[in-house]
């Protein structure tokens, strides 16, 4: 052993050795004994919200991870997706349509397409379409991240569903993908169009994207379209046709100012973008730009397998599906669908029936010139549900390819005017004077007096043929529609107030020339026959409004369900409102313009309408068990402009208690044919009921043909007519052809000889003028513009019902 003494051991084994001290530096002392050594820089901790914000390192380590992993995902999908052959069109599928019963309406046809070169398209077609769609195709990339980022977020916005895709996208989709809206087709379409974009040259994209490419009409492709909409071949097409065409790839059907002339403005607004976008890109110089003129498309035709109304109907109902999103337009034409729609096939071979009978089969087109312009339009609603059962379009899809019951660019005349008054009832409104407008309240019924109480400058509407009719009640006052009563009713009430009650019954808030002015009671407004039956529905279903439904069940290859919006219901207008109108209407049936309609042999309750220069007559009215509008109008059959009904059918005028309101009785008696008739259930405002001591009427003047009242042919009598000359004899409810004429009640103007003193009903009791009576008829009066002493106060419009009654006057001109 060792001398040196050994190191005492601790039980619980080797103590630990002291670290050794290590270097001082230099001008310090060294630790003593016992004194700790220099103690190690601890690393500082983060504390508080510090601890929640990543360093960079950890920051930069993600950054490089997130994009391995892109550049992986990239590299994998573009290895993955292949360009797969040819799709669609080649292989497109067609849609079916059902009755409500099942049984078939009617197949799409065959695709129209006719591929073509690159060097068959005009220079300017080909520039039109880069100019409308993809302005830098030929110095860009396959894909624009940009206008994607773009045209998510305007979308996610509210700003509208607006496309990313550049040319070689839509390319891609319309060639080689399908139409449906799934993330895995974006994705796809994201790598094949790179792929493509280096596999083809631009010219072979542009090529494949002109030839598949959906222009409307059952066009694919831009030669079928250069037929379809101007009769060239593509090659052939200028700059302004070019330019429509590239318009139309916005929104194929919608843009057609044609088929949809309601839309000509937004076409030719997205036409002169893409004028403008040749002149910016220097295809096109700013004089030729200026040198440019709007070339309307031609009549279209529609494919023979969609003759007589199935074209119509088909069309209405994709228009119906894509109005409201249900399937876009591109989705749609895919095909593959089997929609079945509410049309119920008895109700719709009734009005093609009647609309024959009752005008068509009368057209004498080799003898009479306007009777080539002779058009119909109908459609027929459930008031209960808002389905549409019925509807006819035309003469025949094949030879007229605007569909009458949905184009928006007829006036719909006086058959707004029971929405003035709704609108009365719903807000409460009174006269200018104060007093409640109801059924009964009496308003001047002079020609071309000026409204009073409105503020845009003097208006003074013409009543038909210029008939004076002085103190009338508003029942009267609708049975004969009389325009200077409804023109001051609407600034009574408001004409913003009638223009919001309208659209709340059924009219689009975008109807074209629907403007609060008092002019907006004449019905200035183009509204279609299919919104007027949604409106008139309305008023049928006590003003329930639900929006109308043309499709009751899609499915996609005969599997899946394609989801179809709700049905909603809201109370648009009172019950009161609606039914005290439906009263008034009744009224007219019975006794007024609308009498013709009695032959349906069902309690009705309608209204006639005339457009200007007779280019349009309706006749709007229900039972409580459908809804039916009618419209014959007058078109051109070569150049589609709007032409006058006069001498139509041989006869002088064709007005709504005519052959409109004949189509509407024999349809509905046909249409209800073996079910109870229902009398309306109303509930009335207060002071509506009809009163037996209510001022009379006696026009001033002639009425050589009558309003709204039309004959038949053969000049016949109508319900709505009285064509004979008769003295001392009442006036016939409908206004007359040999119209009665002397004093307008509540004036005082010309001779009497021995005629009766009828007083003119004053306010608060006091006498009325003298209202010109004449003896045996003999003697006639005459009337002033304005009108004269009828009793009212402070300028008002007259007597208040019941209160000193008018005698009626029965002169009639010999």
């Amino acid at each position: 052993m060792s001398d040196e003494p050994q190191p005492q051991r601790n039980d619980q084994g080797w103590a630990p050795r002291e670290p050794e001290p290590g270097p001082r530096p230099a001008g310090e002392p060294a630790a003593g004994p016992g004194e700790p050594g220099p103690k190690r820089k601890e690393k500082r901790k983060r504390t508080g919200w510090r601890r929640l914000v990543p360093t960079w390192r950890t920051v930069l380590g993600t950054l490089v991870c997130l994009i391995l992993v892109v550049v992986g995902l990239f590299a994998l999908g573009y290895y993955l997706v292949k360009i797969p052959p040819a799709n669609a069109a080649a292989i497109k599928q067609s849609n079916v349509y059902l009755y409500a019963d099942g049984s078939q309406l009617a197949r799409d046809g065959d695709v129209n397409r006719e591929n073509v070169s690159l060097a068959r398209i005009s220079e300017d077609a080909q520039h039109a379409t880069l100019a409308a769609e993809d302005r830098d195709f030929y110095t860009e990339s396959a894909i624009d991240p940009k206008a994607m980022i773009r045209a998510g977020w305007n979308t996610a916005t509210g700003k509208g569903k607006q496309s990313g895709s550049t040319i070689t996208q839509q390319y891609v989709k319309n060639y080689y993908l399908g139409q449906e809206q799934t993330v895995t087709r974006k994705i796809k379409e994201f790598f094949i169009s790179i792929k493509l974009d280096r596999e083809k040259s631009k010219d072979d994209i542009l090529e494949g994207y002109l030839n598949t490419s959906y222009y409307g009409r059952n066009a694919y492709g831009i030669q079928a379209a250069a037929q379809a909409y101007y009769g060239v071949d593509a090659q052939n097409l200028t700059v302004a046709q070019g330019a429509y065409l590239a318009a139309l790839l916005n929104a194929p059907s919608e843009f057609d100012v044609i088929a949809h002339p309601e839309n000509k403005a937004a076409a030719l607004a997205r036409w002169n973008y893409v004028l403008d976008g040749m002149v910016k890109k220097k295809w096109l110089t700013q004089p030729a730009r200026a040198r440019v003129t709007f070339e309307p498309p031609k009549q279209a035709k529609g494919s023979a397998g969609m003759s007589g109304q199935r074209g119509y109907l088909v069309q209405a109902v994709n228009d119906y599906l894509t109005s409201n999103k249900i399937l876009d337009e591109d989705t749609l034409t895919s095909g593959g669908y089997r929609i079945t729609t509410t049309l119920q096939k008895p109700k719709q071979d009734a009005f093609v029936k009647a609309v024959n009978d009752q005008v068509m089969d009368r057209l004498d087109k080799k003898n009479r010139k306007v009777d080539s312009y002779v058009r119909a339009g109908g459609v027929a609603i459930d008031p209960s549900s808002g389905k549409v059962r019925a509807m006819y379009g035309g003469i025949d899809y094949t030879k007229q390819y605007v569909n009458n019951a949905t184009r928006r660019d007829y006036q719909v005349g006086s058959t707004f005017k029971p929405f003035v008054f709704t609108s009365a009832v719903q807000n409460f409104s009174t006269t200018q004077d104060g007093r409640m407008i109801t059924p009964n309240t009496v308003y001047d019924g002079t020609d071309k007096r000026p409204v009073q109480g409105w503020n845009g400058g003097t208006y003074a509407p013409e009543n038909e043929d210029g008939v004076s009719y002085g103190d009338i009640t508003v029942r009267t006052a609708t049975d004969k529609s009389v325009n200077s009563v409804y023109a001051q009713m609407a600034v009574d009430v408001g004409p913003a107030k009638v223009e919001k009650t309208a659209v709340a019954l059924g009219l689009p808030a975008d109807t074209p020339d629907l403007t609060a002015s008092p002019s907006i009671a004449l019905g200035p407004a183009t509204a279609s026959v299919l919104d007027m039956t949604e409106a008139y529905a309305t008023l049928a279903n006590h003003g329930r409004h639900g929006t109308y439904s043309l499709v009751e069940k899609i499915t996609k290859d005969g599997e899946n369900d394609v989801e179809l919006p709700k049905e909603q219901t809201t109370q648009a207008v009172s019950r009161e409102a609606a039914d005290t109108t439906t009263s008034m209407l009744q009224s007219v049936v019975d006794g007024g313009t609308g009498q013709a309609a009695q032959a349906a042999d069902r309690p009705a309750a309608g209204k006639t309408g005339t457009a200007e220069e007779d280019t349009a007559a309706w006749f709007a009215g229900y039972t409580p068990d459908l809804a039916t509008v009618v419209s014959v109008m007058g078109q051109d059959p070569e150049t589609g402009a709007h032409k006058s009904l006069y001498g139509a059918l041989g006869q002088a005028r064709i007005n709504g208690g005519g052959y409109p309101a004949q189509i509407w009785a024999q349809f509905t008696k046909d249409a209800l044919k073996g079910t109870d008739a229902s009398d309306f259930d109303l509930r009335l405002q207060p002071g509506a009921e009809e009163q037996e001591d209510v001022p009379s009427f006696e026009p001033s003047e002639p009425d050589s043909t009558g309003d709204d009242g039309g004959t038949t042919d053969g000049g016949q009598q109508t319900p709505g007519q009285d064509q004979g000359q008769t003295q001392g004899a009442s006036q016939s409810p409908g206004r007359t052809n040999g119209q009665t004429q002397g004093q307008t009640a509540g004036q005082n103007q010309g001779q009497t000889n021995g005629g009766a003193d009828t007083g003119g009903g004053a306010t608060n009791g006091t006498g009325g003028g003298d209202g010109g009576g004449t003896t045996d008829g003999g003697t006639t009066g005459s009337t002033t513009d304005g009108g004269t002493d009828g009793g009212a106060t402070d300028g008002g419009t007259g007597t208040i019902a019941g209160e000193g009654p008018l005698n009626p006057l029965t002169s009639r001109k010999p």
